[in-house]
């Protein structure tokens, strides 16, 4: 890709669902002017996006600070880019650049677009099939937009993503637990083998006390609402009287998607 000759650029990240009401500046400060009306305009969008999804019956959108840092890298590099894209040679691509920003995430999209008003660049979003079905999307719950000015046009990027909660082992074992109580099998209260199975990649955990459990399932996801099929078979299978779960550390992820790793040990 070639890069254009480094121009000035001012740019403008919306760091909260609202901005505080602008203090009147002197014109002498057009730095300050211009980073307050890149505000203005992220606002804009902002407002902009639910109020269509207001009118399309879809939930509000969410502000997330991290989609936000995730936006402002992209955005900086359409900014000094001859055309707009997603993605530029050396640069990271969406799911690694938000996961390192600290997003949680299980789904994400992203919007792009060059225009001269906020408006214009709403109205190019809900005019392309593909960014208005991202923008309206009742899978995505929180956004993170980010505004720069450069070469006399808007530059704007919208990262969209279906969040994922922060939940420690113990959290992710009390959803688990529930799904497999509904299957009628009994639950250890002993977590200690099952995390210990966890951690590991394949092999059937030896108890040093205790039962010997008579299989094991290691899965990791983003979605706790569900257990995976192969161990809904085996609970249902009869053959099982109890149930032990452990969760650990997700592995390392290409899609860097937020993942919880579980264990289900069953006796």
């Amino acid at each position: 890709m070639k890069s254009a000759p480094q121009l000035w650029a001012v740019c403008a990240v919306l760091l909260a669902p609202a901005f505080a009401p602008a203090q009147p500046q002197s014109n002498t400060d057009s730095q300050s002017v211009a980073v307050a009306n890149q505000q203005t305009e992220a606002e804009q969008l902002f407002a902009l996006a639910n109020q269509a999804r207001s009118t399309a019956g879809v939930p509000q959108l969410k502000w997330d600070p991290s989609l936000a840092a995730a936006a402002l890298y992209h955005c900086k590099w359409m900014a000094k880019g001859t055309q707009i894209a997603h993605r530029y040679d050396g640069e990271s691509d969406l799911n690694a650049r938000a996961a390192n920003e600290g997003a949680r995430f299980a789904k994400i999209e992203e919007n792009v677009a060059i225009g001269l008003t906020a408006t214009a660049v709403h109205e190019q979003w809900m005019e392309s099939p593909g960014y208005r079905a991202n923008l309206l999307s009742p899978d995505m719950d929180s956004v993170g937009i980010v505004v720069i000015a450069s070469r006399g046009a808007l530059y704007a990027v919208a990262d969209y993503a279906r969040g994922v909660p922060s939940l420690s082992a113990s959290q992710v074992e009390t959803r688990v637990a529930k799904l497999v109580r509904l299957t009628g099998i009994s639950l250890e209260f002993d977590h200690t083998l099952a995390r210990s199975a966890c951690a590991e990649n394949s092999g059937l955990p030896q108890s040093v006390h205790g039962a010997q459990p008579r299989f094991v399932l290691r899965w990791q996801d983003t979605n706790l609402d569900k257990l995976p099929q192969p161990l809904v078979d085996q609970l249902n299978s009869g053959i099982f009287r109890s149930a032990a779960i452990g969760s650990c550390q997700a592995q390392e992820s290409q899609n860097k998607f937020t993942e919880y790793r579980v264990a289900v040990l069953l006796y």
